[in-house]
């Protein structure tokens, strides 16, 4: 996926609620864009590594609009799988 918005559209579909409840997780990953705006910015949070900091970031749930408790690593999950062809790579598999 090309946006962050999409990414959240994508959980909004999955889990309930609407994007904006999901918009800082998307946002948190692809906030690497700022210094590689091409794929390789993925190198630095799209991995299973970054799955566990972005959890340690926002807790182990949100609570969407719906009152739906989500886990974060479902989401973060799906949002490196949305972004590298269906798996969750090791940080190994980048370096």
């Amino acid at each position: 996926m090309t946006h962050t918005y999409y990414h959240a559209r994508s959980s909004a579909k999955t889990f309930g609620g609407i994007p904006e409840d999901y918009l800082p997780i998307h946002n948190w990953f692809d906030a690497t864009k700022y210094s590689f705006c091409d794929f390789r910015h993925r190198a630095l949070r799209h991995h299973a590594e970054g799955i566990f900091e972005c959890e340690k970031t926002f807790g182990t749930t949100i609570t969407n609009s719906d009152g739906k408790e989500v886990p974060v690593r479902y989401i973060g999950e799906q949002h490196v799988m949305e972004d590298c062809g269906g798996r969750v790579p090791s940080i190994s598999d980048w370096l």
